[in-house]
């Protein structure tokens, strides 16, 4: 059973900073392009960042650019996401995803972890 677990989310105060990991079992998904994606409350998801398979090449929403970082470890199958000076608006349960196909459709989904920001 292929599965993508993400963790280390939680409540922290603006300005600070937390690291969410997402473990993936079931498969590798070292040939994969890995992203992560945010629902704020009452609002849709949205593609937060988005990291290629070799781990070269990143992409970001620009709202979180310059304070947030994906990157990944394909010998432990998972994929980070640094996040720096947290804002209010990062509150959002946090997913990643993984693009087998390459084609930017994502085929595999975690249950999410909560972010909260305090201000």
């Amino acid at each position: 059973q292929v599965q993508l677990v993400e963790s280390g989310g939680g409540l922290v105060q603006a300005g600070g900073s937390l690291r969410l990991s997402c473990a993936a079992s079931g498969r590798s998904f070292s040939s994969d392009a890995m992203a992560w994606f945010r629902r704020a409350p009452g609002k849709e998801r949205v593609f937060v960042a988005r990291i290629n398979k070799s781990g070269n090449t990143s992409t970001y929403i620009g709202s979180v650019k310059d304070r947030f970082t994906i990157s990944r470890d394909n010998a432990k199958n998972t994929v980070y996401l640094q996040m720096n000076s947290l804002k209010f608006e990062d509150t959002a349960v946090y997913y990643c995803a993984a693009d087998v196909g390459g084609d930017y459709n994502y085929d595999y989904w975690g249950q999410g972890t909560q972010v909260t920001v305090s201000s």
